[in-house]
């Protein structure tokens, strides 16, 4: 339905479906068609797979898009969402995350599904989603672990946290696929924030129902409040406490979780049990980057467990400019608020390299900096 959705938009069928051959899938064909559901035109998206597939685990998802014709933004959208579903399936069946198998979300279908979905934003270039609360439906579904209550048990695992409800009609309404996706994109969950309205999609299921259209309405445009200079995203929270450790080693273990593909690192000071002083060790990291980070600190300090959340974080749009000043052309960092005023600020690398060529005194550059930044004349914004 997602696809759907996004077809109907005008994502191009060829388009998509060259680019998800790119991460060497059996051949597979993607089938848009025109339906109608209680009188509203949609596209229905189908996966036709040429041959047979197989069920794959964590890592044989993980090896397939990391080798992918796949721009590095739509990797890391695509492993999110498998993340998130490896996580819940790994809850429900008491097990690691390597030792799952995915059967339904291991499909090509599924694999198309939650691909495209990572192509069809980057398509559109949406930077921030906004959902209305899912509905769960009710019944019993058949799946390859036999009949399940709906909500599917990795769907609601999926969903912990997410404002839902239970819905008007029997039946799956949110299937651990559509849960990834959503708890993946969606920044926030509730009404339509202030915006004006670019495009419209509908995709459409292929179970028919009774009461309401079995349809997924995707609309995109340009938000027009303060929250259209901030983007968000999905990010991992990886830490662990420790008081019994050499304190020569944390700036050790920093760097190493830097290599890891940490986003920060961050040491707290703090008072353990019997009074002991400890530092928390927290970690921001890309979801696909959590089993190594968590590898990194079990391996690399004293501690023996670490605890990790996804969370979603809110982040104002960035950019990378050069300022003129009499020492030369010297980077800085710039950050656009959300009324759109735009502040820049040194950056610490650029303003050390030249105080160290022109034996200068690091405080010194940062002065000219920060008071050249003040004229915009003098910027030279970077792509």
């Amino acid at each position: 339905m997602f696809l759907g959705a996004f077809v109907d938009m005008g994502v191009p069928i060829d388009w998509l479906q060259k680019r998800i051959h790119g991460i060497g899938l059996e051949k597979f064909d993607i089938v848009a068609r025109d339906v109608k559901k209680n009188g509203i035109g949609a596209k229905q998206v189908t996966v036709i797979e040429k041959g047979h597939s197989h069920p794959r685990n964590y890592g044989d998802i993980v090896r397939l898009i990391d080798d992918g014709a796949l721009s590095d933004k739509v990797k890391k959208a695509s492993m999110d969402i498998f993340s998130r579903i490896a996580e819940a399936e790994a809850k429900v069946h008491r097990c690691e995350i390597e030792d799952v198998h995915f059967h339904e979300v291991g499909a090509v279908d599924s694999i198309v599904d939650i691909v495209g979905a990572a192509l069809c934003l980057d398509y559109f270039n949406i930077e921030s989603s906004t959902s209305s609360p899912l509905p769960l439906g009710s019944g019993f579904v058949d799946c390859a672990h036999g009949k399940l209550p709906i909500p599917a048990p990795a769907t609601l695992e999926i969903l912990n946290g997410i404002p839902v409800y239970g819905g008007s009609s029997d039946g799956e309404q949110v299937t651990p696929t559509g849960a990834g996706i959503i708890a993946s994109i969606a920044r926030e969950f509730g009404p339509i924030p202030p915006m004006k309205i670019e495009r419209i999609g509908y995709g459409s299921g292929s179970r028919e129902t009774c009461d309401t259209p079995n349809l997924l309405r995707v609309f995109a445009g340009v938000r027009t409040d303060a929250q259209s200079q901030v983007t968000g995203d999905a990010v991992c929270v990886v830490e662990t406490n420790i008081d019994d450790m050499n304190p020569e080693l944390y700036g050790y273990v920093m760097e190493k979780l830097f290599q890891e593909g940490a986003l920060d690192v961050c040491l707290i000071p703090g008072t353990m049990k019997k009074n002991r002083p400890g530092t928390k060790i927290e970690v921001l990291c890309p979801p696909e980057k959590k089993d190594a980070v968590a590898a990194c600190l079990l391996a690399e300090t004293s501690t023996i467990g670490v605890r990790y959340q996804w969370v979603q974080r809110d982040i104002l749009k960035r950019f990378k400019a050069t300022v003129k000043t009499r020492f030369g052309e010297i980077q800085v960092k710039c950050v656009q608020g959300p009324s759109g005023h735009r502040r820049c600020t040194p950056e610490f690398d650029s303003c050390r390299k030249v105080a160290q060529e022109k034996n200068v005194p690091l405080a010194e550059i940062y002065d000219v900096v920060t008071g050249a930044v003040q004229d915009e004349n003098l910027l030279t914004f970077m792509d």
